[in-house]
């Protein structure tokens, strides 16, 4: 006997007559996501945004400020802090060694 009220498997017919019946289905699938947030990269000087083209960055890969030449690690020019400005990018999690899934 099922938990759901039914004998037997579950499965769309069985949520669409529970939908009609007044009874609530609740459907959860599995997601697996190597995006961690949505950043902002720009310059902790000047607050200049910084645009890196369309290749993954590590955080310790080196940056320079188009506008006034501080450079340093991609980590110091990142802001978590909301709200996200135009210079948005999206961190993701790796393995090290492995490819970005794209």
């Amino acid at each position: 006997m099922s938990f759901l009220g039914g004998l037997g498997r579950f499965d769309r017919a069985d949520a669409e007559a529970g939908a009609s019946n007044g009874r609530q289905v609740e459907q959860r699938r599995a997601v697996r996501s190597d995006r961690l947030c949505v950043a902002t990269l720009a310059c902790s000087d000047c607050d200049a945004p910084i645009s890196v083209g369309p290749d993954p960055l590590s955080l310790t890969d080196q940056l320079t400020c188009p506008f006034c030449r501080r450079s340093g690690p991609v980590r110091d020019f990142l802001s978590l802090a909301p709200p996200t400005r135009p210079a948005r990018v999206v961190v993701r999690l790796t393995r090290h060694g492995l490819p970005p899934r794209g």
